[in-house]
């Protein structure tokens, strides 16, 4: 009798426990899934206050340009920023390139009875020294201009880990990481796989299951960059002096 009663009462806590690690799974479940869907509003956001920005960018542009090429000074002018939009990437640009992937490993399914769930163990997890490594390497083989699931990177561009997300100029990605990069097509991919970076990816291909892919493109198209933000600026003064004046008309007499 006395077992039996035992019994009972063990069977009744591991019932009442089990609940009630259900239920805290279930809670921490809720918890994240709220999570996910206020980081998806603030991306759409950003991604309403993007488009807002570049169409912005381009009136102020047209506007520049209408009143600098009406003369040889400020023509001048539109080459030399011309030159340092590129550099700088705050303007679009196309050509063949390479895309490489870099992705967290396949999930596996944890061990825990209660609320289990298919997790990626974190030697699996690209970090932001990963994708900082295959850029630098892109950028040392001749990249043009390289860009991460859509997101352009320019000289001041900062790529960092923020808890499990990977944040490219405070903006968080999510894996897989698409690195896009302009340039010739063989001589990127040949370059790249002999670099230190792309051996040690592999690396971690084989010892951690983490993705490392690469296709040639024969066309990409990279968006402009923020670049950065402009916090003062002074009018120069109008060109003065004999290049300036307009030409003298010849006189009559003799």
């Amino acid at each position: 009798m006395l077992v039996a009663a035992t019994l009972a009462v063990a069977g009744f806590l591991a019932a009442v426990t089990y609940r009630e690690a259900a239920a805290g799974a279930q809670g921490r479940e809720v918890v994240r899934e709220a999570l996910r869907e206020d980081v998806l509003d603030r991306s759409e956001t950003t991604d309403e206050l993007a488009v807002q920005l570049e169409r912005l960018t381009g009136e102020v542009a047209d506007a520049r340009e209408a009143a600098l090429a009406a003369s040889v000074v400020g023509q001048r002018a539109l080459d030399r920023l011309a030159v340092a939009e590129q550099q700088a990437g705050t303007v679009p640009v196309e050509g063949p390139g390479v895309v490489v992937t870099l992705g967290n490993a396949p999930p596996t399914a944890d061990s825990d009875p209660v609320g289990g769930s298919e997790e990626v163990e974190f030697a699996g997890i690209v970090q932001d020294r990963d994708l900082q490594q295959l850029v630098n390497a892109l950028w040392s083989v001749g990249a043009e201009a390289i860009s991460i699931n859509g997101q352009r990177l320019g000289p001041t561009s900062a790529i960092r880990q923020a808890g499990d997300a990977v944040l490219v100029d405070f903006r968080p990605l999510a894996s897989p990481y698409e690195v896009s990069a302009i340039g010739d097509p063989d001589t990127l991919t040949r370059d790249l796989l002999s670099t230190p970076e792309a051996t040690l990816l592999a690396q971690y291909t084989l010892d951690f299951g983490i993705v490392f892919e690469y296709v040639r493109e024969d066309s990409l198209e990279l968006p402009a960059g923020t670049g950065a933000e402009l916090r003062h600026a002074t009018v120069l003064d109008p060109p003065t002096g004999s290049g300036s004046s307009a030409p003298s008309t010849p006189s009559d007499g003799g």
